[in-house]
């Protein structure tokens, strides 16, 4: 191994293609080889991190499931808190929730009452973006608690399913796009 940092190019070829999962027709992009190698996984936390210093940031807010991973180690990097988005039903305590479509239905996002204070400095971090629907809702949730999104930075974007319109008026920053 190495000491010095990833590029873009090797981020991306270690983002694994499986095709036709979870069903048939879908190529579903795998983080595991690049969260398995440590200086990908840094690298990629130094990328998502770079345009925001320790102390500028309040809170990184992740979104169930995989945003998780991106968005605590984004947390300790920026020495902020760290606020998870989850699906409805899994947090213990009162919640603001928001629905949000999915291509048959909708599907509801929850954020504890109280992760946030009004005025919080918001990073918003999700492993993909794709439709956008479920990054609306997670901002919609900091909005009611009175937070200011810096950026919604995520790892991948698939812009052939146009997410970012979803996400008008606010910054949006993807690593690697397909």
């Amino acid at each position: 191994m190495t000491d010095h940092p990833p590029d873009l190019a090797e981020i991306q070829k270690a983002i694994r293609s499986i095709p036709d999962f979870p069903k048939a027709g879908i190529i579903f992009k795998d983080i595991t080889p690049l969260l398995a190698d440590a200086r990908l996984f840094a690298g990629t936390i130094d990328l998502l991190t770079a345009k925001h210093a320790p102390g500028t940031v309040d809170a990184v807010v992740g979104i169930d499931a995989r945003g998780f991973i991106f968005a605590a180690a984004a947390a300790l990097k920026l020495h902020a808190g760290f606020v998870p988005v989850r699906k409805k039903g899994k947090l213990p305590y009162q919640t603001h929730e928001q629905d949000y479509e999915l291509e048959y239905g909708t599907a509801t996002v929850a954020m504890h009452v109280d992760a946030l204070k009004p005025g919080s400095r918001v990073l918003l971090i999700d492993d993909l973006l794709a439709t956008g629907g479920t990054a609306a809702a997670a901002a919609a949730l900091v909005g009611k608690l009175g937070g200011e999104i810096l950026e919604i930075a995520f790892l991948i974007e698939l812009g052939f399913l146009n997410g970012r319109q979803k996400l008008k008026g606010i910054p949006v920053r993807s690593l690697v796009s397909y």
